[in-house]
């Protein structure tokens, strides 16, 4: 499911780049930002699920 969800935000925002680069360079700080923003809480959000699966393992091995 996480990985269907960053494959649709991987193409909504290459399709902006896109549309950007043809557009011209008004307003793009304020997209740029924005941009950033989605990609540093996307990496968050994959890293936290990455972290739990990871955790909820360990916990699940025996030692005895």
């Amino acid at each position: 499911m996480v990985i269907v969800q960053f494959e649709l935000m991987w193409a909504f925002v290459a399709a902006r780049v896109r549309f950007l680069a043809n557009r011209g360079e008004e307003g793009s700080v304020v997209e740029k930002v924005i941009l950033t923003a989605i990609f540093a809480a996307l990496a968050i959000a994959v890293g936290a699920i990455i972290v739990a699966k990871i955790t909820a393992k360990a916990n699940s091995i025996d030692l005895n």
